[in-house]
């Protein structure tokens, strides 16, 4: 398909110090492989602590934001380029500091009757005197994405009951957790472009579960797309995946995950996080999505590209 571009000159800001570094940068390299391939003037910004001023000195007409994690998914850098007056993909400031919080997204989309898992904050020391919830339950940082410091505590597992200092796990990273009940069954994300559900993706890891490791190792993740799901289900997660969009107010590209407990039916459906910058990597799901609805990359990239220029007013002085 044949992609009508105007060129401008984009940076692509990549890289950065999270926990997801690397995959920012696979990410920002494809991206402006393909902002290049599209006709585009390109800027590869790996960021640093001068971003502001790297950024100013390339007077960009848009910057591509291709972070992830902290600080630049969680409004830090879109509140720097706001105040620089700069264009720039994906959410603004108020989206991303909500939707990177997992507790401010819940307190969020809930009340609108969005399912998610209960749960509850957990100061780190608590977890050694006793468990929050009854086992199984997951614990997860409250502000980080492709489910790093992710654990999931069993009867079964190695953490020991209570859990132990001495354990590996996330409470030597973090000062306070979330605990939730953990939801048994499968696990499916749908992306969501523009104001479009694109489909519903089935995750199935080779072991274990879908972790950081098996989100971008090679061979580690089945994708399953279409999922092999109920037409309801399948139904049920594009339109909560899109309200979900909408509600926090995500611009570009979104991702949301759920778990399902398929002998629930619809109503073992629960969100579990909407990510306002998913990935852009070979083995990353809005691409995979996108592929099989006939949209390129490049293509993709482009919508992205289209979406911030129409959406973002220029700033009144540069």
């Amino acid at each position: 398909m044949s992609v009508s571009v105007t060129p401008l000159h984009i940076a692509v800001l990549m890289g950065g110090w999270s926990a997801e570094r690397e995959v920012s940068l696979m990410s920002g390299a494809g991206v402006a492989d393909a902002l290049e391939q599209l006709g585009h003037r390109v800027t590869r910004i790996d960021m640093d602590r001068n971003v502001a001023l790297r950024l100013a000195e390339a007077k960009p007409d848009l910057v591509f934001n291709a972070l992830h994690g902290t600080p630049g998914e969680d409004g830090s850098v879109q509140g720097m380029m706001d105040l620089m007056g700069l264009r720039y993909t994906h959410s603004g400031l108020a989206t991303s500091v909500i939707a990177i919080d997992k507790v401010l997204t819940k307190n969020s989309l809930v009340p609108h009757g969005i399912p998610m898992p209960g749960g509850r904050i957990v100061a780190t020391e608590e977890l050694f005197t006793g468990d929050p919830l009854p086992r199984p339950y997951v614990l997860k940082p409250v502000n980080e994405g492709s489910s790093v410091g992710v654990a999931i505590v069993t009867d079964e597992g190695n953490y020991g009951n209570p859990i132990s200092r001495d354990a590996a796990g996330p409470w030597h990273d973090f000062d306070e957790l979330l605990a939730e009940p953990f939801i048994r069954g499968r696990e499916l994300t749908t992306a969501v472009l523009g104001d479009h559900a694109l489909g519903v993706t089935e995750l199935r890891p080779k072991s274990g579960f879908y972790d950081y490791d098996a989100k971008y190792t090679d061979g580690m993740t089945e994708h399953v797309f279409p999922a092999d799901i109920p037409d309801d289900v399948a139904d049920a997660c594009k339109a909560i995946a899109l309200r979900a969009h909408r509600l926090l107010g995500c611009k570009g590209a979104s991702r949301s995950d759920f778990r399902w407990d398929d002998h629930r039916g619809v109503a073992g459906l629960f969100l579990l996080e909407v990510n306002t910058q998913p990935g852009m990597t070979p083995l990353s799901l809005v691409p995979e999505q996108a592929s099989h609805l006939g949209i390129s990359y490049p293509e993709l990239v482009q919508r992205i590209v289209d979406e911030a220029m129409a959406d973002a007013p220029m700033a009144a002085s540069r």
